[in-house]
């Protein structure tokens, strides 16, 4: 085989490594793009999760004072 189709045939394996690394870091890229997108949506619907809660417990915690508040005017206008 000639130098030159031997130099030719290096080159094109060596083209043909390079563009199969570059497909794998592109793949590779994208895998982690998708895992830091999923991985900001469970963030947001955990922060929604939690606002959601301290929404409710706020609720409970008025309810519970009112319903204190409501004994003690009792207790009151009952004389104790």
């Amino acid at each position: 085989m000639p130098i030159d189709q031997m130099k030719q045939l290096l080159d094109s394996m060596e083209t043909s490594v390079k563009m199969q690394q570059q497909a794998r870091a592109e793949r590779r890229a994208e895998e982690a793009e998708r895992e830091r997108k999923a991985f900001q949506e469970k963030l947001m619907r955990a922060a929604v999760t939690k606002t959601e809660l301290d929404s409710m417990v706020s609720k409970v915690k008025g309810r519970q004072d009112a319903v204190q508040r409501d004994q003690l005017i009792g207790m009151m206008m009952a004389g104790f």
